[in-house]
């Protein structure tokens, strides 16, 4: 078909706000699904997807549609996720399409991530299609929530936004028609060499590495000779096709403006980037396309597998995954407390909480899951080096001084929570107030600087708790700055825990650590003789509890008779102790790991 009835679009918004059942509608309305076959979020494949209501992987659909003006149009559309953590995913989705379909809550308005989302949609210089979703809801407020969208997108008129219901399908029909209408078809060319952008990647047991592509100039076909442009490695193309739902069909050729896969016997997906240009090898293109922002780890955390041989199993669970979710970084890590492990990087705490929740259920591994933690620059008489695990801090005597990232917060909140969000972020998260503004008469734009350390400390449920749910951040890092930082490391039973050992402001160090000590104190069973639980900075104790012996004699009424009575009682007593890692010769539970994340 020629590239003129083609449409790429993807649709944007603030989590929750619709976005899955919009795809779903515009899947019933267009005929690319049966009636009979259709189930609430169609395109997110994933248990935890479908569990928890979110979208976490973006994902792409060819649909054929005819139009009101007589014509067949192919819409190529990518689903993406709301969250703040995966908004990498929708960096990568906006470089492959032309319009994007910006959706609002009709109860909630704009929201802190429909303002990130519409800027990078204007960075990027896409149609943007705002639409009002959810207008069946009592709680609609459309007036309000129109003249939010005005002002967000100050060249558009009151007749241009649309109006609908993705749970009935009202309005949507009116969508397709302005996605046909305002997107503008792709703009390559057939006959200049082939250029394509990977914007994801996948990995099939049977034929390798799977590049989702979108093809921006040229076209390629089946025994072409690919090359990647950031690693010059060439490849023989043994497949190319389209994305239906849910099913990949093969195709003869891929022409530009297509949104397609790349199945060319790639053994190994370090060897794929995503935001590569892909180009045919002996015919390459002269430069590389633009493509968007790398992922780039937020949060650091420590994984131990709990029991005998649970070493290899995590090693094998972590490659398989990391071949499916691009976003995850993993090293070698030894403890002496808990043996080997890995140190892992994430995007943000929903993405390392999806992680680890996917590696026990899909591969059956009992994790223990260290304090998270971020990366510092830590400036020695030496020169500068970067840590993101806090048991490898450098010795304090050969520091000059910790630098610290920090990051953008823009929140959005009622204006009678305000006072709330404030004493939050200034009192107790070491904001920097930038400014504020009324986006109406009724909600509030607050913009932050803040440490990344303090944001991923349960921020955001706290601001949910000071504005009763209503509140909505987005952030974006900023650089490194200076800080007056202290390490904390914990003792337990004279024996130092790294793996609980975090970094922290100095002037909240004494309150933490004592906070530290007293929920371990809760937290960790008793045992047969006295455990004391120790926090330090730069070995001064600045905190201490002490867990009392448990002195539960099990064979107090034996008198006497054969030993075997006595053995069958201290067995039973052993069974208990094996749910939990052994560290030293105290049992610390997993809880005790997150419990820093509490205080």
């Amino acid at each position: 078909m020629d590239n003129q009835k083609v449409r790429n679009f993807c649709i944007v918004a603030h989590i929750d706000h619709g976005k899955s059942t919009l795809a779903d509608r515009i899947l019933e309305i267009t005929g690319a699904i049966n009636k009979r076959d259709m189930q609430e979020q169609i395109l997110d494949s994933m248990d935890l997807e479908r569990e928890r209501g979110i979208t976490i992987k973006a994902k792409a659909v060819r649909i054929d549609y005819a139009s009101d003006d007589g014509n067949s149009y192919i819409l190529n559309l990518i689903d993406t996720p709301g969250h703040v953590d995966f908004s990498y995913e929708v960096s990568r989705t906006l470089a492959a399409c032309e319009g994007a379909v910006l959706l609002v809550d009709a109860s909630q308005g704009v929201q802190a991530q429909t303002i990130a989302n519409a800027y990078l949609a204007i960075r990027n210089k896409l149609t943007i299609i705002p639409v009002i979703n959810k207008i069946d809801l009592a709680g609609a407020q459309l007036e309000r929530t129109r003249a939010q969208l005005l002002q967000l997108l100050v060249n558009t008129e009151h007749s241009e936004i649309i109006l609908v219901s993705a749970k009935t399908g009202q309005g949507v029909k009116e969508v397709l028609e302005e996605i046909v209408k305002k997107v503008s078809h792709p703009t390559g060319s057939d006959q200049n060499p082939f250029a394509a952008l990977m914007f994801d990647s996948a990995f099939n047991s049977y034929e390798g590495v799977i590049i989702y592509i979108r093809v921006m100039e040229g076209y390629i076909k089946k025994g072409n000779k690919i090359k990647m442009m950031s690693t010059g490695k060439t490849y023989d193309v043994t497949k190319v096709g389209v994305f239906e739902t849910r099913k990949m069909i093969e195709k003869n050729s891929l022409m530009a403006g297509d949104v397609g896969y790349i199945i060319a016997n790639i053994k190994n997906i370090r060897d794929t980037h995503i935001g590569d240009t892909v180009t045919i090898a002996d015919r390459p293109t002269d430069k590389p396309l633009p493509g968007y922002r790398k992922v780039k780890p937020m949060v650091f955390a420590s994984m131990y597998p709990i029991g005998q041989g649970g070493f290899e199993a995590l090693k094998r669970a972590l490659e398989k995954l990391s071949l499916n979710d691009a976003s995850i970084t993993y090293s070698l890590e030894d403890s002496p407390a808990l043996g080997p492990g890995f140190r892992c990087g994430f995007l943000g705490l929903l993405h390392m909480d999806i992680i680890k929740e996917r590696l026990e259920r899909e591969y059956g591994i009992e994790l223990i899951l260290t304090m998270p933690s971020v990366i510092y620059h830590v400036v020695t008489k030496k020169g500068t080096v970067e840590v993101d695990n806090p048991s490898r801090l450098p010795d304090p005597s050969t520091i000059d001084h910790i630098e610290e990232p920090y990051v953008k917060i823009m929140v959005i909140s009622p204006i009678k929570y305000v006072s709330g969000v404030m004493d939050l972020v200034l009192k107790h998260k070491r904001g920097i107030f930038k400014k504020m503004d009324y986006i109406d008469d009724m909600n509030v734009y607050l913009d932050y600087e803040m440490p990344l350390s303090e944001m991923i400390m349960e921020f955001y449920d706290q601001l949910k708790t000071a504005s009763s749910g209503y509140a909505s951040m987005d952030y974006e890092f900023i650089d490194y700055r200076r800080g007056d930082l202290v390490k904390l490391d914990v003792l337990v039973a004279d024996e130092k825990v790294d793996a609980l050992s975090f970094i922290t402001h100095k002037e909240n160090s004494q309150y933490k650590g004592r906070e530290l000590a007293k929920k371990l104190k809760d937290l960790i069973p008793r045992h047969t003789f006295e455990v004391a639980i120790q926090v330090t900075i730069g070995g001064k104790i600045i905190a201490r509890e002490n867990i009392a012996a448990l002195k539960k004699l099990v064979t107090a009424k034996c008198y006497g008779g054969d030993i075997s009575r006595k053995r069958k009682l201290w067995e039973k007593q052993k069974e208990g102790k094996k749910r939990m890692k052994q560290i030293g010769r105290v049992e610390i539970p997993q809880e005790a790991f997150l419990s820093i994340l509490k205080l």
